[in-house]
Order: C-alpha cells, then structure tokens, then sequence
C-alpha cells in the first residue's frame, strides 16, 4: 500500500484548500458548523477511502474505454448540497478525454425555440465515454418550474415526455444513472451563510441561489413530483444524504462503481523507449524574456 501512503501525503494540499478560507469566516459561524457536524469524518480516514474509490474510478474508466460503454450521470439537487464537490471528486484523477463534466448555461434564444431536450442531446455520451451532467434536463421540472421560466403545460409536457425520452436513451445503450443530493433546511442556511462570509465562495452565490432560500417549500413540492413521475425502472433515481458533505461524496462514488458491472482490463506493460542522442546536435540558447518571471 506504499502507493497509497505517497498518494496520502500529496493529496493532503487539498484538505488545505479546503481549509484555505476558513480565517475568512466567523470565528462564530465556524463554531456552528463544527457543533452541527461532531461525527465529521477526520482528514486522513476520507483521504484514504476517497484514494481507493479513485483507484477504482480509474479501473471504471479503463473498462469503460476497452468496451465502448456509454455512462451518463446526473446531478441534481438543491444549491449547495454537494453536487459539485462530489463531482469534483470523480473526475480529480480521470483522462478528461473519457469523463467529461457538462453543465449548461441558461438557454439562449436559438435554444428556447428548439425542443426541449435537444440542447442536452448534444452533450450524451459516445462509445467509450462518461459524461457527468452538473444540473440536466430536470431543471424544467425545478428551478424553470419554480421561478415560473416555464409554465405549467410545460411541466406537463415534460413529464409526459421524459420517461419516454429515457427508455430511449437506454434501448440505445446508454447507462443513465440518476443522483439527487438531499440536504435540510438547516444545513442549506447554515451553507449560504459561509458562502456569504468566504469571499473564495461568494461567486456561487446567485440571485436564484437566494431565491432558493425564499422558495423552499415549493422547490420541494417540485421534488416530490419529479420523483412521482420520472422514478423508473429503466433509470431510477438515488437520494444522497449531503448534510455530511465528505460521506456523502464517498457513498456517490461508492454507489456509481456499485452500478457497472466493470472489471480489469488487461494491458501490455509499458516500457519507456532508449531516448535518442545526436553528437551533432547542440540546443540554442533561448532569450530570458521567453521565460516566466521565477518570482516564488
């Protein structure tokens, strides 16, 4: 597990990050959160299981690639119930060429004419790739639904639509696997508030992000109804608990693996080539102003 133990102590600079804007925050707000949270999982036991669920991931990936499978996953839940992190996660030590992340602006004018699906179309997986969906075709059923972007024949259209709409994503041989990141009330005050106080995470807060706040209730009659309607066998949806944002990453991840049916793929050992050395050849000296000011 030598390997381990070195991907440990490297991977500690982000339990750093991580702990980079705290002094930012009230020395009251942090005294909440740590009361909220005394079972928290300590930096050293979630690097390690985060470590070998990548390893993990990687093997995923290969497989992935030596098979021709479509992976598409969805994130949705509330703002800042961990969809990001989690994702964030996945893709840390992944080829981007294989798992790529999709998260969509608003649609333009073009889009708001086209079918409603046919934007996300685009974005679905070919042969050998996994494609992971940061927000997805359920903002009609959320956020559209709720700040009345769309209207309720709309709505109706939509889940009328979008079982159909995934059966045939997977008779077509995609492995559509749906996450939805649940956290209390609570905890999404407490989140906003540090958000608020942190000038690294004041960029995530929006106005609908407030709004979200105002519309608790509704989003969450919202939520109940997407589940009624678009729970499938087909493509089921999965509830993460997100109040511990760390365990929550690591069930994800953990369940996602839990979902294909991956397995080693046999390769030839790499050796690295002899390089080529020409006695003739002598390398010019490059001028200073090419290279970057060493200011650290």
């Amino acid at each position: 597990m030598d390997w381990l133990e070195a991907e440990l102590a490297e991977t500690f600079d982000e339990h750093f990050e991580l702990e980079l804007s705290e002094p930012a925050l009230s020395l009251e707000l942090r005294r909440i959160y740590k009361e909220k949270h005394p079972n928290a999982m300590d930096g050293k036991s979630y690097f390690r299981a985060l470590l070998e669920l990548q390893s993990e991931l990687i093997k995923l990936q290969s497989w992935v690639e030596h098979t021709g499978e479509k992976i598409a996953v969805i994130f949705e839940g509330r703002d800042s119930a961990g969809k990001g992190g989690a994702i964030k996660r996945i893709t840390q030590r992944l080829n981007p060429r294989t798992c790529r992340v999709v998260a969509l602006p608003k649609p333009n004018d073009r889009e708001r004419t086209q079918w409603y699906f046919q934007r996300y179309v685009a974005h679905l997986p070919s042969s050998g790739e996994i494609v992971l969906f940061d927000r997805s075709w359920y903002n009609r059923s959320g956020v559209e639904r709720v700040m009345g972007f769309a209207t309720e024949t709309q709505v109706e259209e939509f889940f009328q639509d979008v079982p159909e709409f995934e059966r045939m994503l997977v008779r077509s041989g995609i492995r559509l696997i749906k996450f939805w990141f649940s956290i209390t009330d609570e905890e999404q005050q407490l989140r906003f508030q540090m958000r608020i106080h942190d000038p690294m995470k004041q960029w995530k807060l929006s106005p609908m992000d407030l709004q979200s706040r105002v519309r608790w209730e509704d989003y969450t009659k919202a939520k109940e109804e997407t589940f009624a309607r678009t729970h499938i066998p087909e493509a089921p949806w999965f509830i993460v608990d997100g109040n511990d944002k760390k365990r929550a990453r690591l069930n994800c991840i953990s369940h996602l693996l839990s979902l294909v049916p991956y397995g080693e793929v046999e390769y030839e050992k790499i050796a690295l080539p002899e390089r080529v050395f020409h006695e003739d050849y002598e390398r010019d000296d490059l001028p200073p102003e090419l290279f970057v000011p060493q200011r650290y």
